[in-house]
């Protein structure tokens, strides 16, 4: 799924009203049924809405929504702004719709007046602005704003809360945006519902269709994406009936030290859980009765000094190289990555001490094969990269982090995002808070190991992993909690995951091509 700037998000509109052809006010009543459909299936009827009418076209999907709620016996009162505040033709035409059973409260906003009284609502609607919104909100619009949020009374915001912006919204006064408990949005996110301060406005979100042209949002480029089931098993390759170990690739793990073998053994889990045809784990010769106890379908190769990875075997024997999960960086163990970097011609994942390796000792950044897939989370990013205030800022520094360095960086999180070279990013639909458990990062690094060894590109196999790694964990928590989930449970569950996917209907397809 293609992610769009508002700018584009307009251009889009434009195109389908041109193309279909349909009326700017015939996609507006698209919207506004799309929200009655959700609001009825998730509310009671007759519950009493409050719908707030800002006076651009969001306010006109508000009013378009008022009257299809009132047709569902749900009790509706849309508050307006006087006649002096200048309407869109939109708002007008849907003002002059509504019927006898709505009630309408007009509010002065040219000047300071009493705020309204929500004691006797179940439920507020934001459509005061959207996302053609270019300035902070200020005067009554920041105040009522304020009076919203402080009623303690659900809000559902209509396509994006009122005062947070599409895109970046670095200055803008946090007692200015509306705080949301669901955000419906139309067609697909805002890329501003990606950033971690952005979430206490945004509440839960949901893409609901509207019935923009496909055309259209075919033609417009755009380097963000987010993904879904449909795109992700079309990346996934079917197992071909005559094949052999030997088919599915050998990956070699360098992980593990004294104190953290746990590390080891939930990467060579993920790994094997992924379908890689052989896996031999690199470890301290301390692990070897736990590896070879705890995963007996691995090969083990141990180093000479007891605690600590220090020897890393030639890796041209191999289709693929993962390191970093408990490795430390003892100085044995910084010059064994150096001499890996120095002779690895095969994809490669770096992880956990392997990332601290690299932000220690910086030169290293420059030996890294284009096409290593490197995976911090925000506090190993920060080291790697240097400190931002937002999380939109630590992406586009991320982006060019990618770029310049000519690596794939997946930075770990809630919809984690996963950048390329060529600047394009993915943010993945997957996994939940249950993940963030010590060990989830280990699984990850086996999952993208395995399937980098059975010849997924590195780029397709970043973002594969990252979403079965998530389904997985998504998997885990149905019947279960959040809080329960082990890390190691993600291994298992893998089977499940794959066999999801498998039961899309997009699997087997060819892939959808893309720009890298």
């Amino acid at each position: 799924m293609k992610i769009f700037t508002v700018a584009q998000v307009a251009d889009l509109d434009n195109y389908t009203v041109l193309n279909e052809p349909i009326t700017s006010l015939d996609l507006m009543e698209r919207a506004a049924s799309g929200l009655a459909n959700w609001i009825d299936s998730h509310f009671n009827n007759g519950q009493r809405i409050a719908l707030f009418a800002g006076p651009g076209n969001n306010g006109g999907d508000a009013l378009a929504l008022a009257r299809l709620l009132s047709q569902r016996s749900f009790q509706t009162t849309v508050f307006i702004p006087e006649k002096a505040i200048h309407r869109s033709e939109c708002f007008l035409n849907n003002l002059d719709r509504l019927p006898n059973l709505v009630s309408i409260t007009t509010l002065e906003w040219s000047k300071e007046t009493i705020m309204p009284d929500l004691t006797d609502f179940d439920l507020l609607i934001d459509g005061l602005f959207g996302s053609g919104l270019n300035r902070a909100l200020a005067g009554f619009p920041a105040q009522l704003v304020r009076h919203l949020n402080n009623s303690l009374i659900p809000i559902i915001a209509i396509d994006i809360p009122s005062g947070l912006m599409g895109e970046e919204n670095r200055d803008i006064d946090p007692e200015q945006i509306i705080k949301a408990t669901y955000t419906l949005t139309f067609e697909f996110p805002k890329l501003s519902f990606f950033f971690k301060e952005n979430s206490v406005f945004i509440g839960s979100w949901v893409v609901l269709s509207i019935g923009i042209h496909p055309d259209g949002l075919a033609q417009i480029e755009t380097p963000w994406y987010f993904s879904d089931s449909h795109s992700m098993a079309s990346l996934l390759k079917p197992r071909e009936r005559f094949s052999h170990k030997g088919t599915y690739g050998h990956a070699l793990l360098v992980a593990g030290s004294y104190g953290k073998m746990g590390a080891a053994v939930l990467a060579a889990k993920g790994c094997l859980r992924s379908g890689v045809g052989l896996l031999t784990v690199n470890i301290p010769s301390v692990g070897i009765q736990i590896m070879q106890t705890a995963v007996p379908e691995a090969i083990v190769s141990t180093d000479e000094p007891e605690k600590i990875a220090s020897l890393i075997q030639f890796p041209s024997l191999y289709k693929a190289v993962g390191i970093g999960p408990g490795i430390g960086k003892a100085p044995q163990t910084v010059e064994a990555v150096r001499i890996l970097l120095l002779n690895c011609h095969v994809p490669l994942v770096i992880d956990a001490d392997g990332l601290n390796i690299l932000s220690e000792n910086p030169e290293m950044l420059q030996l890294l094969p284009s096409g290593t897939i490197l995976t911090p989370h925000p506090t190993e990013f920060k080291r790697l990269a240097g400190d931002t205030k937002t999380d939109y800022d630590r992406l586009a520094l991320a982006r060019k982090f990618a770029h310049h360095h000519q690596v794939i960086l997946i930075l770990k999180g809630a919809n984690s995002a996963i950048l390329f070279p060529d600047l394009t990013c993915w943010f993945n639909s997957t996994g939940n808070p249950g993940m963030a458990t010590a060990g989830s990062g280990d699984v990850l690094t086996g999952i993208l190991l395995g399937l980098l060894a059975q010849g997924y590109c590195a780029q397709d196999a970043a973002r594969l992993g990252v979403y079965l790694h998530g389904l997985s964990g998504d998997l885990i928590i149905k019947g279960s909690s959040e809080e329960a989930l082990l890390a190691g449970e993600l291994a298992d569950h893998l089977g499940k995951a794959f066999y999801s996917l498998k039961n899309d209907p997009d699997f087997g397809k060819p892939k959808k091509k893309h720009h890298f």
